[in-house]
């Protein structure tokens, strides 16, 4: 309590907690009581039992996913924690690159809370070298999913499910999400088809538009880089 140094850096990263945690709290559209003794998951989050879903989801591979790439005009790459946790940002940086020469456009839908802190994929995709002005947030880009030929989801879940907003009994019922099932082809790419972080379900892997492409993210990232090169050189 002498020190003054300690002192400030500690207000310093108090106050640094408390704004990144209002941040999460907007992008969740929860209120910091319900973060902090809710929770997602649990029944004080929701009022009824959440709607069942129905159906099977179709599997794709990597030959069919980077045919549909380079026959698209404008694709959005939807990156989550699972791409971060891979570090396979390089390799669809590398793919995006070749893509955006070949003239397809290329751009990124990023969630405020994607990732496990604001501005995390930000700064993954940075690193790996993916232009600013094709990185955009949530509210940026979400409009433009209906005018979008393809989206890639990678490692991506509950930011991308759309319980939030259609089933009100949902956990995450009234969070933000990235309308990604508006788009003419989703591909979801994920290491099994288990819940994510909410752990709940998510409506958009069974939906009609959506094919489901399984594995390990960084061998698909990898292997889908060098289709896609493979068949842009032809």
């Amino acid at each position: 309590l002498n020190n003054n140094l300690l002192t400030i850096v500690g207000a310093l990263i108090g106050s640094s907690g408390a704004i990144l945690s209002y941040i999460m709290c907007v992008a969740m559209n929860r209120s910091i009581t319900n973060v902090l003794f809710g929770g997602y998951g649990t029944s004080s989050t929701g009022t009824g039992k959440a709607q069942e879903i129905v159906g099977e989801h179709t599997e794709t591979n990597v030959d069919t996913t980077a045919e549909l790439l380079v026959n698209s005009k404008s694709v959005i790459i939807v990156p989550g924690y699972g791409l971060a946790v891979a570090k396979a940002q390089y390799a669809v940086a590398d793919m995006v690159k070749q893509m955006t020469d070949a003239g397809i456009q290329v751009r990124f839908g990023i969630h405020p809370v994607a990732g496990r802190m604001p501005g995390q994929l930000n700064v993954l995709l940075a690193e790996a070298g993916v232009p600013y002005d094709v990185v955009l947030e949530m509210d940026e880009i979400n409009d433009d999913f209906a005018s979008t030929d393809t989206v890639l989801v990678i490692g991506a879940n509950d930011t991308v499910n759309s319980a939030a907003l259609t089933d009100p009994n949902s956990p995450i019922a009234g969070m933000p999400v990235l309308s990604v099932w508006d788009a003419a082809k989703v591909i979801v790419m994920k290491r099994t088809m288990g819940v994510g972080y909410a752990a709940v379900d998510n409506p958009i892997f069974y939906n009609d538009n959506t094919d489901m492409l399984l594995g390990d993210a960084k061998n698909s990232c990898d292997a889908l880089k060098t289709r896609v090169t493979d068949l842009l050189q032809k």
